[in-house]
């Protein structure tokens, strides 16, 4: 089964950065490439995503900090995270949309914590 495959995460100090990337191999004709995280007991929400053209949309909490970047030759998204914050800690999850489905990878933990 095909599956984007994420790294890059880790345990970093409040206001530090860290780069997340996501490789989609195998996976044709993609549209949308993006990220979404998932904090313990909540729900997953959208951190990130853009279009094959370069279009971006951020969540409002990570606007400003966060930027997503992708390659299309080589179908690769990656998510650049600055200044992060303890509530930024969570699950990170690299999300390909193409041909009408949607390919989820395994998820990556970032973990904001003095």
């Amino acid at each position: 089964q095909v599956q984007p495959v994420e790294s890059g995460g880790g345990l970093v100090q409040p206001g530090g950065s860290l780069t997340l990337s996501c490789a989609a191999s195998g996976i044709f004709g993609i549209d949308t490439m993006g990220w979404y995280r998932q904090a313990l007991g909540k729900q997953r929400e959208l951190v990130a995503i853009i279009s094959s053209g370069g279009s971006s949309t951020y969540a409002s909490s990570v606007k400003d900090r966060f930027t997503i970047s992708r390659d299309n030759a080589k179908n690769t998204v990656s998510l650049r995270m600055s200044s992060l914050k303890p509530e930024d800690t969570a699950v990170y999850y690299c999300n390909v949309r193409a041909r009408l489905r949607q390919y989820w990878g395994q998820g990556t933990q970032v973990t904001v914590s003095a």
